[in-house]
């Protein structure tokens, strides 16, 4: 898994490290801002992972946040400089409590213009945006340019919103940490209550610092995941197609490569989940047109056996694992016929929360995600089994 270590270890410095060093008074906001501002300066030129920056705007933010510190405000992110998705700014509730948090946004992520062909490329005024991992092919979306910046070590930690995979297969496909929330713990960013807001990031503590700050802690999922530190699940139940996708032969075997070295150095059971469940596509669209109206008693029906089905897997083993996405990242000429999101919507419906981490590189040099799912609520415990994943086979 030395490839895997490559892609997770890209880019400098991690979102909690930043604000330590910021706290203990080893660097200053001021500094780190800089840095990224430096970084955006240098990288963005061929990436174009943003749209807008914010130089004069962050600068005078990292001096209020040197001046709290200064007066001993705890600030978990103290000074770290962060993109923001360019559709949500600045004033979204996931920015708001990261700023509360003492982190500085320092410009606007890209995300697909209108007309753009599949969705999965940003937009600039520059071109579309690059994948840093693999030129030439997608970096994903919509969460496009948040990805990317995460990816290419510009900022340690980017928002994004998933309303069918926007923020996990970005992630993915540009080889770093992507997290959708249990649904309603954030308010939605869509009248169908489909979107959800959360962070690209490069290491798993720092998706546990970002549920602290934004999310808050919940006591019936075992309180603080970045407390309670990495925990290896007892069984994963694997779905490499959820029973109604085609995937590509190189991503089933890398990320099922990936869960089954992790379950052999952890020592849990891997088993088939068996899940034939319907493809939710008709439903994800019925329900974005209706836009939070309740649904058909045929779609009500379809989504209460599906839910039934997750359960049962779920109340069977401690998480269901899947390929992030069914087709490798695409180039310009589009995916074809596979649907990108096919293994990531249908939790967008449910509401279950999800995280997709680094699971290797197809022999073309295009990473590969893993995704992870987890129980309504159990959000803590998902987290301490993606660490888990992280240190004993992204290390």
């Amino acid at each position: 898994m030395g490839q895997n270590a490559a892609v997770h270890s890209m880019g400098g410095g991690f979102a909690g490290e930043v604000a330590a060093r910021v706290v203990r008074g080893e660097t200053t906001a001021g500094a780190a801002v800089e840095g990224a501002l430096e970084a955006v300066r240098r990288l963005d030129v061929e990436i174009n992972a943003f749209t807008e920056v914010w130089a004069e705007w962050a600068r005078e933010r990292a001096a209020a946040v040197d001046a709290r510190v200064a007066r001993g405000a705890d600030l978990p992110l103290a000074g770290v400089p962060i993109g923001v998705k360019a559709t949500e700014g600045a004033a979204s509730d996931q920015a708001r409590r990261l700023m509360a948090a003492g982190a500085v946004p320092v410009g606007a992520t890209a995300v697909p213009g209108p007309g753009t062909p599949w969705r999965t490329w940003g937009a600039t005024d520059r071109g579309p945006t690059a994948n840093p991992r693999r030129r030439g092919v997608s970096p994903g979306g919509s969460s496009a340019g948040s990805g990317a910046a995460v990816a290419a070590g510009m900022v340690p930690l980017a928002t994004g919103s998933d309303g069918a995979g926007s923020t996990r297969i970005p992630a993915a496909w540009c080889g770093v940490i992507g997290y959708k929330p249990t649904t309603g713990l954030l308010p939605a960013r869509d009248s169908a209550g489909l979107a959800v807001g959360g962070p690209i990031v490069r290491c798993v503590a720092d998706v546990a610092l970002y549920r602290r700050v934004v999310l808050g802690e919940h006591e019936h999922d075992g309180g603080d995941s970045a407390a309670a530190g990495p925990a290896p699940p007892r069984r994963v139940a694997w779905s490499a197609d959820l029973g109604f996708n085609s995937v590509d032969p190189g991503v089933e075997r890398t990320a099922g490569a990936a869960l089954y070295t992790w379950a052999q150095r952890a020592g849990f059971a891997v088993e088939e989940a068996g899940l034939d469940l319907a493809d939710p596509g008709a439903r994800w669209h019925s329900r974005r047109a209706r836009s939070g109206e309740a649904p058909s008693p045929g779609a009500a029906a379809a989504e209460r056996r599906d839910e039934a089905r997750l359960a049962e897997s779920l109340a069977a083993a401690d998480l269901l694992a899947t390929p992030a996405t069914p087709n490798p990242p695409h180039g310009p000429e589009g995916p074809g016929e596979a649907m990108s999101v096919g293994l990531t919507w249908l939790f967008n419906l449910t509401g279950h929360p999800a995280i997709t981490v680094p699971a290797g590189l197809l022999p073309d040099g295009c990473p590969v995600g893993l995704q992870l799912v987890a129980a309504h609520g159990a959000d803590g415990a998902l987290l301490r089994a993606a660490a888990d994943y992280e240190r004993r086979v992204l290390a």
